[in-house]
């Protein structure tokens, strides 16, 4: 098997092959285990998606570290980690809802969101198509480049969002949800946040915000929606890290920051976990 010849081209080959494997093993998924709580599964899927991804890394970079969900890191030499979600969206694949997919994502520096350099994403969703994108070359649909427009006004902005799995953070995200829905046009939750920032990459809906993200859920979508256009950072302007992201068109992004400021989505986990 010829390795391919860059990040974008690996991460695209990652993800449309670990993609394919789920999507052909969907009907036959079930519950291997659970890990945050009895609502955060695994399927036997996603441990089959992640190693396949290994494997293939090991043999097309083996000098490249890994940092997934499912397995424990590995470490490399070569200054390139790849994170990779081998199913986001799993509650959804388990139950057929055609809304998850592959992420995977290279980059370098320390792996850690806010202080990586994000470098090549890839995203192969339930429906068959490869989202991408390289640092400073743009974000791709299917080959077809990805452009974002300036969105509406808040008031006429269709939001997305996710929750967590622990019933006490899931509590207070609800309470910012219902403080945010008079204030947009709608909200919706779709239950993988590596497609939903491919989805505002594309215009499918206007901004997305998210608390309690891993590294693996955002990496590539990351890097997809900001090679799109949209601004991508936590919610003091920086970088985007595992408390908050929030993806908006510049030109509305501090709207959707501050009507989140004013619904307390700057202390949730200061309220949850008191």
């Amino acid at each position: 098997m010829i390795a391919p010849s860059t990040l974008l081209d690996t991460a695209r080959a990652l993800a449309t092959e670990a993609g394919q494997l789920i999507r052909d093993g969907r009907h036959g998924a079930h519950i291997e285990g659970t890990k945050s709580s009895s609502v955060d599964i695994v399927t036997q899927m996603d441990t089959a998606s992640e190693r396949l991804l290994r494997e293939r890394l090991a043999q097309w970079r083996p000098g490249d570290a890994v940092h997934g969900e499912e397995g424990e890191d590995s470490s490399g030499n070569s200054g390139v980690t790849w994170v990779v979600d081998p199913i986001d969206g799993t509650v959804n694949y388990l139950y057929g809802i055609p809304h998850f997919g592959v992420s995977v994502a290279a980059v370098t520096g320390v792996p850690t969101p806010g202080s990586w350099r994000l470098e090549a994403g890839a995203v192969f969703d339930a429906q068959g198509r490869l989202w991408s994108a390289a640092r400073g070359e743009g974000a791709w649909c299917d080959g077809v480049p990805l452009g974002a427009q300036e969105g509406p006004d808040l008031a006429h902005t269709l939001l997305a969002t996710g929750f967590q799995y622990q019933p006490h953070r899931r509590r207070v995200q609800g309470e910012i949800v219902a403080r945010m829905l008079p204030q947009v046009r709608d909200i919706r939750r779709l239950g993988s946040a590596a497609i939903d920032l491919c989805h505002a990459a594309a215009g499918l809906v206007d901004a997305y915000y998210e608390h309690g993200l891993h590294a693996w859920d955002f990496a590539a979508g990351e890097l997809i929606a900001t090679e799109a256009g949209l601004r991508v950072a936590g919610i003091d302007g920086g970088p985007a890290d595992e408390r908050l992201l929030i993806a908006a068109s510049p030109g509305r992004w501090n709207d959707v920051r501050d009507a989140l400021v004013k619904a307390g989505a700057d202390t949730t986990w200061a309220r949850a976990d008191a």
